[in-house]
């Protein structure tokens, strides 16, 4: 069976292959994270609006004066999904930027130890 290509070019081209698919499975899930992170703040900011719109329904159907004790249940509506959404928010932000540095330091000993390899199997003997 004849082969194509020097044995080191075989070589470099099955470790940059299996750095792409350890890179993959490094990354997989983190745009799942980043999602999160963006929707967590989206969906506290529909919290809030629907609070609100609460409120001044609550003020629209009362005849007369209006109790604060009224627009009570729309403002904290409001204010707890508001709290929810940031607090989640925030939190999947740090996580997403932490472990994108985690996997940006792990691709760099990952290309620095392919590159050590393959100056190694360069050697003369």
């Amino acid at each position: 069976v004849a082969r194509i290509g020097s044995p080191l070019k075989n070589i470099e081209a099955s470790v940059e292959h299996v750095a792409k698919i350890e890179l993959f499975k490094l990354e997989k899930n983190l745009s799942i994270i980043a999602t999160v992170s963006g929707a967590a703040q989206m969906m506290g900011f529909l919290g809030t609006v629907i609070g609100m719109v609460q409120a001044f329904i609550s003020i629209a159907q009362e005849e007369g004066s209006v109790s604060p004790k009224l627009l009570a249940d729309g403002i904290y509506t409001a204010m707890i999904t508001t709290v929810a959404g940031l607090i989640v928010g925030i939190i999947a932000y740090l996580g997403y930027n932490y472990l994108v540095t985690r996997v940006s330091k792990v691709v760099h000993k990952m290309e620095y130890s392919a590159i050590e390899f393959i100056d190694l199997l360069q050697e003369p003997r």
